[in-house]
């Protein structure tokens, strides 16, 4: 724990007077770094220069703003130490560029952080442990204006008309949050730590296995439209990076999101990605009723298709994406891909009918089964299995359990489906199961060599 400031009191004639004493290992005033914070910003909105310089211009004010109250404080009788100045500016830099309190909790070892208003915070760590964090704010009022000054610098907002808030973080990390329905404001924040992983780490990690990776290798150079599906911190979007890896780098293609979170573009080997995102709109009100300002996917998807782009990757359908993401698989040339919250391959068929039904009322089912059927080749699910060790850790894997070919239209006008990769007894991962993918002559150009199977370990048929 660090020694609290202390309060110094001292008389002059009839006169008392008191300062505050900063020692090198006192806590942080954090009114005070909210208020020079302010400082400045506001002089970093006066100064006339360019993006990339701002963040070395921003260092520089806030020593400016540092040294300024460390005289104030010499002058009224405090000596603040250089140490407690240099933590200062450094809060005050972070709270203009990064997190603010929330900024030191972003360590490697972190994955989530699950915050129940300002003083109940949970810190997820990669190896599946969880410990409580520290408070990152002294009131849930001020917990709610950090969380309003980080939406307004992505130019979103977050007030009781608009209580919840999606946003990309610096880092990467995607934050979630929401005030006003709940006792308390609720925020998450998901790390991708493994961003730059490719399909070969995948392997290492036994998240799949090689016979598994040459299949999606070929699938992906084939323009195979593929959905993975899986639950929540599953490792599903990790496992899109990875094949999004392998999509040739001469390639022109987009990601169209709601939120950015795969970070494609900021990736090595995609010279020719295009990346966009939704926007919300303004509190006006148009003409055509639409919020003033307001971009969907589905016009980025629209203008997508006029930019010459070889495929397009739909993010994570929560919703009315699915549209979208389904007219990308069937408009384009294909090789879209998107994630799903589902439990299995089937499940992704039932969840991608309703969504479509609630995101279009002339979607009926018999409609939707069809147009799923005739746009979605491969279903991929990710599994995450949490096993308690002995010494009562949580032990975390993620693995893929799950490849499965949608052939096209079945049995009652729904899509047929055949898993050719299941995991197959005590292995939880997916194994070759025999079963020949559709057009496979396609994915046989692209390279793919069937692994031999022997006859016990095959269903339907022998590879």
């Amino acid at each position: 724990m660090l020694a609290a400031r202390r309060r110094r009191s001292w008389k002059r004639g009839s006169a008392v007077y008191e300062v505050m004493e900063y020692g090198p290992q006192a806590d942080l005033d954090w009114e005070l770094v909210r208020t020079l914070r302010t400082t400045v910003v506001d002089r970093l909105s006066k100064a006339a220069v360019p993006q990339a310089h701002k963040r070395e211009l921003g260092r520089n004010l806030a020593r400016q703003a540092v040294t300024e109250w460390m005289h104030a404080q010499v002058v009224s009788g405090s000596r603040p130490s250089p140490e407690y100045g240099t933590r200062l500016q450094n809060a005050i830099f972070n709270a203009v560029f990064g997190l603010g309190r929330l900024q030191d909790l972003l360590r490697d070892d972190v994955e989530n952080i699950e915050i129940h208003g300002c003083d109940v915070v949970w810190l997820r760590r990669t190896d599946g442990r969880r410990e409580r964090g520290p408070a990152i704010a002294e009131t849930d009022e001020e917990l709610i204006a950090e969380l309003q000054f980080l939406a307004s610098r992505q130019g979103r907002s977050l007030s009781t008309a608009a209580p919840r808030l999606h946003m990309e973080l610096p880092d990467g990390s995607r934050l979630a949050a929401v005030i006003a329905t709940t006792r308390r404001p609720q925020v998450v924040i998901r790390r991708h730590l493994l961003q730059n992983a490719d399909i070969t780490e995948l392997v290492g990690r036994r998240m799949l296995t090689p016979a598994a990776a040459e299949f999606l290798r070929a699938a992906v150079l084939a323009r195979r439209n593929i959905v993975v599906v899986g639950g929540q911190g599953s490792g599903k979007t990790t496992l899109v990076r990875s094949l999004a890896g392998l999509i040739p780098a001469e390639e022109r293609w987009a990601t169209a999101e709601q939120e950015y979170e795969l970070h494609l573009d900021k990736l090595n080997g995609h010279p020719h990605l295009v990346a966009f995102q939704a926007r919300q709109g303004g509190s006006e009100i148009g003409a055509d009723g639409r919020s003033a300002g307001e971009v969907t996917l589905e016009e980025i998807v629209r203008d997508a298709l006029r930019m010459n782009l070889s495929r397009i990757m739909v993010g994570e359908v929560r919703g009315p994406e699915v549209v979208p993401m389904l007219d990308a698989m069937t408009a384009g040339d294909g090789g879209s891909m998107c994630t799903l919250h589902a439990r299995s391959a089937r499940d992704a068929i039932e969840r991608l009918v309703v969504l479509c039904g609630r995101s279009q009322s002339t979607l009926t089912p018999d409609i939707s089964y069809r147009w799923i059927a005739g746009a979605v080749d491969l279903i991929i699910h990710v599994q995450m299995r949490e096993e308690r060790t002995d010494d009562g850790q949580v032990r975390i894997t993620r693995y893929v359990d799950q490849i499965t070919d949608v052939t096209g239209v079945g049995e009652n006008g729904q899509p047929a489906l055949n898993d050719l990769f299941l995991a197959q007894g005590e292995d939880t991962v997916a194994h070759p199961t025999g079963i020949m993918p559709k057009r496979v002559e396609e994915l046989r150009r692209m390279g793919w060599r069937p692994t031999p199977l022997a006859p016990s370990a095959v269903a339907g048929g022998v590879w």
